[in-house]
This record gives C-alpha cells, structure tokens and sequence, in this order.
C-alpha cells in the first residue's frame, strides 16, 4: 500500500473535508501514517482566514518541500483555502507541489494523488457555486466521542475585514436529510457529541428551503438515539431567533452554550466592519438568551484594532466585556487581509497598539473566567471523558460549557478503567482561570 501522510490546518470545518479525504484515499489503497520521511504522497489541507494561518499554511507547505525534493514523497498535494486563493503564486514559487485542489474540489483527492504519482501535475478547481456531495464516510480524527457536522458551506455577510466568501464562496445549506443521515452514521459509530458548524449556523436551511430551518434540524438530529449532547457554533448575534431559542431551552440533548462571535461593540466599529448589529441589539440578544435559559454559557470572539479604533472605542468594549461577563472569550488582532475592503482603510492601527489591547482584552476575561470557576465549586455537572493521563491518575473531562479544543477542560481523579466518551456526574472541587478540578459521583451511560 501506499504510505500518506495527511496534515489538516485551520478551522473544524477544515478538519471535516479533511476527514472526507481521508476516508477516500484509505478506501482506494492508500495507508496512513504521521511519519513524514516514510510518506511517498503528503496531502496538506491549508488555512488563510489570518494572517497567522496563512503563514502556518505556507511553512507546512515549505517543510514537507524538503521530503519532495530530498525524501521518500513523491507526490506533494496542496488542498484548501490557500490553494483556492493562492493557486498561481503556489504553482509558481513552489514547484515541489504536484498538485492543487480547491475548495469545492476536495472529493477530487483520490485522482489527484494517482495522477500526481503517475507524474502529472494537475490542478482541481471547480466553481465556488458548487457544493461538494456529502459522502456519508469519514474518518473521525478526533478520538470518536464527539466530530464535527458541517451543515453548509461559505458566507452572505461579507463583512470587511473577512476573506471567507471569497474562498469558499457564497452560503450553501446541505439538505436536511442528509445531514441527520450522516449523524446517525457518526453515532451508530460512537459520536456521543455532535458540535455543528458552518461559516455561519444560524441561517441554516435559508437558500434551500426559504426560511431559517435550524431550529428544525435540531429537532430531528436530537431524535437520533445514539447522541448525547448536540453543540451549536458559529451563531450569528442578529439571526438568533425566539424560537432556536425555545428548541435550546426544551431539548435535553441541546447543550446550553452558544457561540456567538460579536467581534466589537462599538456602533461605528461595527459598521466599519460590515456587521449587521448594535450594540444595543448586542446586549438585548445577550440579556434574552440569559432570561431564557439562565445556565447558558456564552462563548464569543473579538478584533482589536480594526482600522480606525481608539482609544475610547477599546475602553468601550472593555466596559461591555466587564458588564457582560462572557463565559468563555477569545481575540484576535486584527489582520490586514488584502482583497478585502478594511485592507484599503486609511486608518490602519500599528501592530504594537493591536497586541497591546489584545492582552488588555485577555487578562480582563482570565479575571472574569477565575470568578466563573470559582462559583462552580461544590456544583455537581455532567462530563463527558475526553481521555486520560496515565502518569497523573487523572481524567480528561468536559462539561456542557466547553467546547473541544477551545475552551476549559475538567480533571477528575478516579482508580476507575474509564472509555472516552462516558459520560459521569462530577463534584467540583477546585478551579482556575479556565480548567476545573473535580471527583466523580456516579458513572451513567
């Protein structure tokens, strides 16, 4: 068989066209390994949302070069955002890469690497119109307790500082059906936790169906009896509706935890930036979300120093944060994306100043994330078990208010042989900024 090693960057919709490909190349003879000097192809599924993530991208790129030129590989694919966007200067400067997919061209990956062993350099674009069929296979990558559901593809905001539209193109929504056909695949193969995402989840079923539709799906993917807790990312503030709302509130499967990016709060910022909310409609979605379902946790995002913010505009968002206390809150520095419109802004804020309220912004919310986790003492919550360190005795655990990779954890001591994916009741015993500390109090399926 042939050795692949497949290397995928970026967000977790990446990771499931990523998943896809991988089960295509396996299934037509292709063995995967995470040594690069044995690989004979190396597929890298790219990422250019940022300016850090495109040059994570290009560096990968450039590593696995060297096994090209000098190693076993002989076949060297570039696939994802970066070659949708980049395809010439790829192409050009880098001869090492045998060949290009695009992003609605990732099913493509088998004939791409048979092609690139055979010696022929091809490129695989298609129209970004396009929605690649779902294949209802994939390889789980992360550990089968819980994947990822993407439920569309692209974006219809085309907020300023945002390139997504042009790389992946506009709003897609998979139907229905097929979406509640591949969760009751991911659970009769062990998924305990679906996590749905999409560019933008809350418009679901928009261009299919004419209305919003999540609150449906929803409900139908809740009926699937394998699942245990279905998590919503990506939740646009201005298309959270009442009744998304009211499914959240009456489903059991439904964790209580929305992610909501707001990026600013301040109402010329938000303009500037394309985004289609005030502040004021900020803090009134935030308060009925609270009213509603009072044990929800709010996770969100923000830019500092899109171009243009001052001072006062930082001091701004820094009294909303404080006021609002998010449970969970990541940041970005603002990122000059050329081919975007903020790009040509004027008013370009220094990097030093961008950093410089970034780290405001951050040691603000690890003070308001100590304060969370230390009310949580004593309470006794759900968890599910992520894995295990053996040398600690301990578990790996998250709670309904964590989402993988990006938010908390919760380590529990137990003597106990544990699967990922069980689900027990744990105490709090103790906290930090973002992880909790816990014993278990029964063990359920």
């Amino acid at each position: 068989m042939r050795k692949l090693l497949f290397i995928s960057l970026g967000c977790d919709k990446n990771r499931v066209d990523s998943e896809v490909m991988l089960e295509l190349l396996e299934k037509n003879g292709y063995e995967i390994t995470d040594d690069e000097t044995e690989a004979e192809v190396i597929v890298i599924n790219t990422c250019c949302f940022i300016g850090d993530a495109k040059e994570e991208s290009i560096d990968t790129i450039l590593e696995m070069a060297k096994y090209r030129r000098d190693g076993n590989c002989r076949a060297l694919i570039v696939s994802g955002c970066l070659a949708e966007r980049y395809r010439l200067e790829i192409i050009t400067e880098i001869p090492e890469v045998d060949a290009l997919l695009g992003t609605t061209a990732y099913d493509k990956i088998v004939e791409a690497a048979n092609d690139a062993l055979s010696g022929s350099h091809r490129e695989y674009f298609r129209p970004l119109d396009v929605l690649p069929a779902m294949s209802g296979n994939r390889i789980v990558t992360t550990g089968e307790c819980y994947a990822y559901l993407k439920i569309a593809e692209g974006c219809d905001k085309h907020c300023t500082y945002c390139i997504i539209p042009r790389v992946r193109g506009s709003y897609r929504s998979y139907p229905t059906e097929d979406l509640v056909r591949e969760a009751e695949h991911l659970s009769e193969n062990g998924v305990r936790e679906l996590i749905l995402v999409a560019q933008e989840t809350t418009v679901y079923g928009t261009d299919l169906y004419g209305e919003k539709r999540l609150p449906d799906l929803l409900r139908k993917l809740c009926r699937i009896e394998g699942l245990r807790w279905i998590r919503i990312l990506y939740c646009y503030p201005e298309e959270i509706t009442d009744e998304l709302i009211e499914v959240m509130r009456e489903e059991p499967k439904i964790c209580h935890y929305i992610d909501m990016p707001i990026q600013h709060v301040n109402n010329d910022i938000l303009k500037r930036m394309g985004r289609r909310t005030t502040k004021e409609e900020l803090t009134a979605v935030i308060r009925k979300l609270r009213d509603a379902i009072p044990d929800i946790a709010l996770r969100t995002t923000l830019i500092a120093g899109f171009p243009g913010e001052r001072q006062c505009d930082h001091e701004e968002l820094m009294d909303f944060i404080d006021e609002m206390e998010f449970d969970r809150l990541g940041v970005f520095s603002y990122s000059q994306e050329e081919d975007t419109p903020a790009a040509g802004y004027p008013d370009q804020v220094s990097d030093r100043q961008k950093d410089e309220w970034r780290d405001e912004l951050m040691e603000l919310q690890q003070e308001i994330s100590r304060e969370k986790s230390a009310a949580l003492k004593e309470h006794v919550l759900d968890v599910m078990i992520d894995g295990r360190i053996p040398e600690e005795g301990e578990y790996i655990g998250r709670t309904y208010r964590d989402a993988p990779d990006v938010d908390g954890y919760i380590f529990l001591d137990s003597n106990e042989e544990l699967m990922s994916g069980t689900f027990v009741r744990a105490r709090v015993t103790g906290s930090s900024e973002y992880d909790l500390t816990g014993v278990i109090e029964d063990e359920f399926a």
